[in-house]
């Protein structure tokens, strides 16, 4: 069976991800920084009948990396990476002018150097796949300009360049960052506290996901829940 590879996976669109690949019979290598609601989402998944090994950890740790693709070895590879992992940086978010240097690391750690590192240790397996994918969590905040989304914003743009260099790099993978939009998160939440508009569920973003992997477009960006269209 295929297997995925999924940070930030305890919760919000990385467990809706790993539930709905469940259901088509992936098997899954989860990692969150909780081990407790870690092990509540990887128990719903193996309830589809699917092999998990769920590692708690931070992304930016190289060893816990170095662990995620191993797991994903020993289940016979690694189809598909999907950096969804996300720090903001401040919480909630401020204006640029007191954004604390500390926090722009943090974010461009787990955003973008963590992203990084994960593919580099899983690039062998991955181009050993016939369907080898690299996803990339993204955000409008990488293209818009938004009052106090600047230094999330700054790292997603430089995660979209990274994944745009790696398609370029690798033409035999498809390397997509896909926008999925707001939604009704706990990072959202606590970006933007107080803030009660409608948002879709995670749930709800995930065919566009779905329908990326059926129909593999040629690398690049792409929105959710249209994915079809390049951002």
């Amino acid at each position: 069976m295929p297997v995925a590879i999924i940070t930030g996976a305890s919760r919000g669109l990385g467990r809706a991800l790993a539930e709905a690949l469940a259901a088509r019979g992936w098997d899954l290598v989860l990692d969150a920084r909780g081990a407790g609601p870690l092990r509540e989402a990887a128990e719903a998944v193996e309830a589809r009948g699917v092999r998990v090994a769920a590692l708690p950890g931070d992304v930016t740790d190289p060893g816990h990396r170095a662990g995620l693709v191993a797991a994903a070895r020993r289940l016979g590879g690694a189809d598909l990476v999907v950096s969804n992992a996300s720090a903001l940086g401040a919480e909630p978010l401020v204006r640029l002018a007191e954004l604390p240097p500390d926090g722009l690391r943090r974010a461009l750690e787990v955003n973008v150097v963590a992203a990084l590192g994960l593919v580099q240790e899983a690039l062998p397996l991955l181009r050993e796949s016939p369907v080898g994918t690299v996803i990339a969590v993204s955000s409008d905040a990488a293209v818009e300009a938004y009052g106090t989304w600047g230094g999330y914003g700054a790292s997603k743009a430089a995660l979209d360049q990274l994944a745009a260099v790696l398609g370029a790099e690798e033409p035999a993978l498809r390397v997509w960052a896909v926008d999925p939009g707001d939604m009704a998160t706990e990072l959202y939440a606590a970006a933007v506290p107080g803030d009660d508009d409608p948002r879709p569920a995670p749930v709800d973003v995930v065919p566009a996901f779905l329908r990326l992997l059926d129909e593999r477009p040629a690398s690049g960006r792409y929105a959710a829940p249209a994915p079809a269209v390049g951002r």
